[in-house]
């Protein structure tokens, strides 16, 4: 079966029934060109976990884009790309709260790109593959979602744009939507204001309607019944835990505040001895006892959500909009080139800055992309900062998600490359965990950054607003949003929506919910306080330093930019490079040519710096008589020697210009490796440079 549409000037199509048989559900869907499969698949049997476990990949081919990739030795794609882990958490975060958390039979997601038209990105195609996958599946979930990218450019908002479009908006949102609600968001943005960033949310959700009710339509047409699972016997258990844990956990949990993460730690501890107690003493069984307690902490997540929602008091005694105590410091590190460390409560983060030359850019080599990238963020979370032991792995998903939100909040305030042509690599350590991480690794990135003296236009903070709430069928019959969430407070009913920002606007944002999606209403507010806690951040922040430092670190390599003529970019590389290497050899530079004649000359030495541009100046410049030369002889002849004033510029110098002196032989002056200081006194027909060292 085809089904067609065309929304807001964008085809759309889906087929069903025509591939991936074996599936739960499956689709393939298209926007314009750019084609996805998505496939869902839900496990014969229950996993032994606490937890419902769902997978969600995103699969990028590169013969979608027509391309082989760019590796001489592998040909076939590995290991997903950063852009690949962030579509498949999108997709994640938007489809994850639908599904019935007492679920345990995995279920996974997969969406393969086959197609791409160069237009419309397929990580949205995927977002509404992916959904339709699972609507049409028989697989237990409350969708379908949709979802929608806004832009912006010249105040006009436009929505799903193509890629040119997206390189001249000033906002890049991307949201899933069910029924009116919000369920993610992920944005960047040119420092625009909450109004309006607000707004775009707002049409976006208008705009959505139609997308959903068209899944809506197909689903009707070809999907499965779903699968009715029995969960009454957990619903039965869980109502008997609240009535043994929830008197206990009111009780421990704020007969007094629990600052630290040790006091609450010991609290679950106490919470679940007491609750052990009170079975053992009903006399219920082994089996049934570890049932009971193994929900305890979901029961404890749920008396925090109701103290806040119904006293607005929270677990360490803060009020629903205080943060928490506030401590940084900058240039904490001996010779790097720029750091900061910035704690906010239990959480703790330090920023390094690395300044290198324009040759240390990334080589971007993917289905999407090819280029090169200037500025990275990396951020790292060990098992020690949350106290816990566990074997070092690669960079997971999460470490990939929250290095990005950082990456993209910074990108709007640094400056353009012309003016400070330098790649710029921060990396965020946390070293201790209580609580949004990404946003103390935001402000202490935003410090470092200006500790090492690169020329950012505002300082940029973040702060992670959270939510309790009480759903009802349409809308919340009661919630509270408040501030600075940290570790205990994002539970169900809960959000983690986290907003990064300078004194001028939001540069970037990123939300999930364990909730059926948030409200316009619930959205505002988050905005108005995400806002003015955001400025109480940043006015912390300029105590500790209030502009980027004048000067670079004196171990931060020098860097002049120079431009030649194009005709000149032959001379300066030399038959096969022998120029340029030359050059970098005897200088330990480095040099990068662009093809428009501009070049980049790095090092950490600014005297060899300066000896490195001389000789750059020297072979692609135009000589004028009179310029002074540092030079090497490189050849003696009867009637004079021969100088190198630069990689492959010689001169003659003359056996009457060795000396003031008569002169019998050249050798009797100068041999093969002097160097001398020379004068450029005579430019022939042929170019040929005649040199002098007596009129020096």
């Amino acid at each position: 079966m085809k089904f067609e549409k065309e929304i807001d000037g964008k085809k759309m199509f889906a087929e069903i029934g025509k591939v991936a048989w074996q599936a739960n559900g499956s689709c393939l869907f298209g926007i314009g060109e750019t084609v996805i499969l998505a496939t869902a698949v839900m496990g014969k049997k229950q996993a032994e976990t606490d937890y419902f476990p769902l997978i969600v990949d995103y699969e990028e081919r590169f013969y979608a884009a027509g391309k082989i990739k760019g590796s001489r030795f592998i040909k076939r794609e590995t290991r997903p790309p950063d852009e690949a882990i962030l579509a498949a958490r999108a997709i994640d975060r938007g489809l994850r709260p639908l599904f019935d958390e007492r679920l345990r039979y995995p279920v996974q997601i997969i969406t393969t790109v086959l197609a791409i038209d160069k237009e419309n990105d397929p990580d949205l195609a995927a977002l509404y593959a992916a959904s339709l996958a699972l609507g049409l599946s028989d697989i237990p979930f409350k969708g379908p979602i949709s979802g929608i990218r806004v832009g912006r450019i010249n105040g006009q908002f436009i929505f799903n744009p193509i890629y040119e479009e997206r390189e001249h908006s000033d906002l890049d949102l991307l949201i899933s939507v069910r029924e009116g609600r919000v369920m993610m968001i992920e944005a960047n943005a040119a420092e625009i204001s909450e109004e309006d960033f607000e707004k775009a949310i707002t049409l976006g959700l208008e705009r959505a309607v139609k997308i959903e009710d068209f899944f809506k339509e197909i689903i009707k047409a070809a999907g499965k019944e779903k699968i009715k699972i029995d969960l009454s016997e957990e619903d039965k258990l869980k109502s008997e835990a609240e009535k043994i844990i929830s008197p206990i956990a009111q009780k421990v949990l704020f007969e007094k505040p629990l600052i630290s993460k040790k006091e609450r730690i010991a609290a679950f501890s106490k919470i679940k001895e007491e609750a052990e107690k009170k079975l053992l003493k009903e006399n219920t069984s082994k089996e049934k006892r570890e049932k009971i307690l193994e929900l305890t902490d979901k029961i404890i997540h749920q008396e925090i959500n109701r103290e806040i929602l119904e006293n607005g008091k929270r677990i360490d005694g803060r009020g629903p909009e205080k943060l928490r105590q506030i401590n940084a410091l900058a240039g904490v590190l001996p010779r790097v080139h720029g750091s900061a460390l910035f704690s906010r409560g239990e959480t703790q983060v330090l920023s390094v800055v690395t300044l290198g030359s324009p040759e240390m850019e990334q080589y971007l080599d993917t289905m999407e992309e090819s280029g090169r990238k200037r500025f990275m963020h990396h951020y790292n979370f060990l098992p020690f900062c949350s106290g816990e032991v566990a074997s070092l792995r690669y960079t997971g998903r999460r470490e990939t998600g929250h290095s990005y939100l950082v990456e993209r909040g910074l990108r709007e305030v640094l400056p353009s490359q012309e003016s400070f042509p330098y790649t710029i690599r921060v990396v965020s350590e946390v070293l201790s965990s209580n609580g949004s991480t990404s946003m103390a690794s935001v402000c202490a990135s935003s410090l470092s950054l200006m500790d090492a003296g690169v020329p950012i236009t505002n300082a940029v903070a973040g702060v992670a607003i959270g939510l309790a709430s009480e759903e009802g069928k349409q809308d919340f019959r009661k919630y509270k949003v408040f501030a600075d969430l940290q570790d205990l407070e994002d539970g169900e009913g809960g959000m983690d929506f986290k907003i990064v920002g300078t004194k001028k606007g939001v540069v970037a944002a990123q939300m999930d919910t364990k909730t059926l999606g948030l409200t316009p209403a619930v959205i505002h507010e988050s905005l108005i306080l995400a806002a003015e806690k955001r400025s109480e951040v940043l006015k912390t922040m300029e105590q500790i330093i209030l502009k980027p430092r004048p000067e670079l670190s004196t171990y931060a390599p020098r860097l002049l930019t120079l431009k030649i003529d194009t005709k000149k970019i032959r001379d300066l590389i030399g038959p096969g490079g022998q120029n340029i290497n030359r050059i970098i050899a005897e200088t330990g530079v480095e040099i990068k040519v662009e093809q428009d004649g501009t070049v980049t000359v790095t090092s950490v030495d600014e005297k060899k710096l300066k000896q490195a541009v001389n000789s750059i100046k020297v072979i692609t410049g135009s000589f004028s008589i009179g310029q002074v030369f540092e030079a090497k002889i490189t050849r003696l002849v009867e009637f004079g020697a021969f100088a190198e004033i630069a990689p492959g510029k010689e001169g003659l110098i003359h056996i009457s210009e060795l000396s003031k002196k008569f002169v019998r032989k050249p050798e009797g002056v100068v041999k093969v490796g002097d160097k001398v200081k020379v004068k450029l006194i005579k430019i022939d027909q042929l170019g040929r440079l005649n040199l002098s060292i007596k009129q020096v």
